[in-house]
This record gives C-alpha cells, structure tokens and sequence, in this order.
C-alpha cells in the first residue's frame, strides 16, 4: 500500500487577510479522502497554526520572537485542526492530530514512538495532521519551516511520494515575480540540478519558501522518496501528482548512501557556530574522512554549547562541513590550536575530537 505525505504552507492555508482558504482546503480534503478510500495512506503536514492565531489575536505581521509565536500558535492550532476535522468527517474520515518537534526525531525512542503510532493511525486508515509543536520547541529544537519536517516524515515512513504544495507552480529557472523570462522546471533528474534553480524568498506568513523546499526535496529524494513541489491552489492538484501525471516540478528519487540522520543533521538542525579551519584539518575532514581535532581550529565564532551544529570552514571562507560540536565555544576558544596530549593537560574532561566523523556530513555529500 502506498503511502504519501503533503506538506501545505502557510500562504496555501491562509489568504493575505490570515482568513482560511476554505474552497481550496475542502479541495484537498477531498483529494485526499479520495486516495485513502482508493487504498493510499496520507499523512497531512499542515502549516497555519500561527497565521489561525494571529487572525483571532488581530495581529496582522507575523511574530519574530518566540514566546510570540508561541502564543499565537497555541491560540490557532486547535482552531486549525477543528477545521481540518469537520472537512475529513464530510468524508467519513477520521483525523488525528501529531504535534511534533525535532527533538521527537533526534531522540531514538521517540522517533520509534512517532512512527509507531503514525503506522497504527495509518493502518486505521486515519489521517494524521502534524504540525511542528511551536507551543513548546525553542530555536534549538525547531525544524525551522514545516518542508523539511514532512521530508522528515517522508522518510521516517519510507514513503512513496512526498507533496510540497506552496502558492507557486513549482521550481522556477529565475524568480518569476521578479523575471519575466523565467520559466517552470517540470522535472529534476538529479538532486545537484536544484542548486541552480531559483529560490526565491521567504512567504510574509511562514518561516520557509522555496529555500526549505529545495532542502525537504534533496533530503527525500536521497533517502528514495519521489517529491513534486507544486501549486496547492490548482484544483485537483494532488490526485494529479500521485497518478504521475505532470504537475509543478517532479524532482526524481535518488537514494543515496547517506544515513537519515546526516540528512537530518544538514537540514533540520539550525547553525549555531562556525569554525575556521586550517587547509590540513579542511583536507582531513572532507577527502580522509577524519574527525575534526582541536588542532586544526584557527577561529571560533558564535556562543554555541555541546551538541549544537557548527558549520566547518576552510582556509579560503567556504564551508566544507557542519556536525555537531563535542564542546562549547568557551571551552573550545581554550584548546584551539593544540594538539590531543595538551588538551587533556588543560581539561582531562573534554574530548579529543571537537567534530567527530560519526556526527559529521560533507557539504554536497548529499547530492552526489
């Protein structure tokens, strides 16, 4: 049985006004009802939590800061998935709601719950909604926008087909409100293609735009989930992708040797530092496969602690790697320069490696 995630945004579930787009949300309810009832399973990422809150609050821009944003999506997260509700029950269907946030995927017994019960709700033939949990996760443990959570999704379930629906008909060869000359890429072949297309900015409603779905296409299509990015505002739109049929931009599935969690740890979890590296430990770390070590570290940039991502910078300015830091900034500031037997001198506590090559992915590694 086949099973497919959609991912709708902000700007498709609220108009300019934050008034829900009801004929075009009753569309996609219905589209997905008809694939459940024809034997597909769906799972429904759906933005619009904050949008919903923000239209009750009557606060017409978007929060910027996060105890803000969290109040706005406690007020309209349950209004969202009232509606959400009502439209499935016109269709003798039943929904469930997920709130989820990266944490429930980093940690390995919560991604086993996760997926365990989005398996039984899916054998139950139930729809799952799931949102990101912006009532409780902080900038560390935040997604950053919804896409890359269904990628997530996507490959937690081993999906057949992954759904971007956004307010533009797909992946663009220029920025088309800006270009006349840009036209519409209908099919992506290979994952590298999709740096140079266009991206666009971010939506006034959301925290993606076309960067995140350039990110959720890459990570799903390396771990063999097809992805079409298209518009959600087209009727039918849906059951048009899952037939196959040509629609937005179809970016083909690649599978890639990289695991979930170096996808995860590219995309999902947010830059809190940079380290400048010397051209030894750059060469060390992307053509050797080795760990980062205090040696090679010539800058530390950023307040980041233990098990935040840091970005990995060689001699000429162009980030190599990222992974996650086995010390803080502080301590790190300390031992730069120095080689293992001085570090342990200095603090006996720290680890050798200040990136190791378990928690490390390679710049492109994903894309090769």
């Amino acid at each position: 049985m086949k099973t497919i995630v959609v991912k709708v945004g902000s700007s498709t579930v609220a108009d300019d006004q934050l008034h829900l787009r009801r004929r075009l949300l009753a569309g996609l309810a219905a589209d997905i009802a008809g694939l459940v009832h024809g034997g597909r399973r769906v799972v429904l990422v759906s933005s619009g939590a904050v949008a919903c809150g923000q239209f009750v609050l009557g606060v017409s821009e978007r929060p910027r800061l996060v105890p803000e944003m969290q109040a706005a999506s406690a007020v309209g997260q349950g209004r969202l998935f009232a509606h959400y509700e009502r439209l499935f029950s016109d269709h003798e269907l039943v929904a469930a709601q997920l709130l989820l946030t990266s944490d429930d995927f980093a940690r390995r017994t919560s991604y086993i719950n996760a997926r365990n019960t989005l398996r039984r709700l899916l054998g139950w033939g139930v729809v799952p909604i799931i949102n990101e949990n912006d009532t409780t996760a902080t900038d560390e443990l935040r997604f950053g926008d919804n896409d890359v959570l269904a990628a997530q999704v996507a490959i937690m379930l081993r999906a057949n087909l992954l759904v971007l629906l956004t307010d533009q008909d797909g992946l663009y060869t220029a920025d088309p409100r800006s270009d006349e000359s840009a036209r519409l890429v209908e099919h992506v072949s290979h994952p590298r293609e999709l740096v140079s297309l266009s991206v666009g900015g971010e939506s006034s409603r959301g925290a993606g735009g076309m960067r995140g779905k350039v990110a959720a296409a890459v990570m799903a299509t390396a771990a063999g989930v097809r992805t079409v990015i298209a518009n959600g505002a087209r009727p039918g739109v849906l059951a048009a992708a899952a037939a196959g049929e040509r629609v937005g931009t179809a970016v083909a599935s690649r599978p890639s040797k990289i695991s979930a969690f170096k996808l995860w740890l590219r995309y999902a979890k947010p830059v809190r530092g940079r380290l400048e590296v010397d051209e030894g430990a750059a060469r060390a770390v992307s053509a050797r496969g080795g760990s980062l070590l205090p040696v090679g570290v010539r800058g530390v940039h950023g307040a980041f602690s233990a098990g935040d991502v840091v970005a990995i910078v060689g001699p000429e300015g162009v980030e190599v790697a990222r992974g996650l830091a086995t010390m803080g900034a502080r301590d790190l500031r300390r031992v730069r320069g120095l080689r293992s037997e001085q570090v342990r001198e200095i603090n006996p506590q720290l680890e050798e490696e200040v990136v190791h090559r378990d928690a490390l992915v390679l710049v492109g590694e994903e894309v090769e």
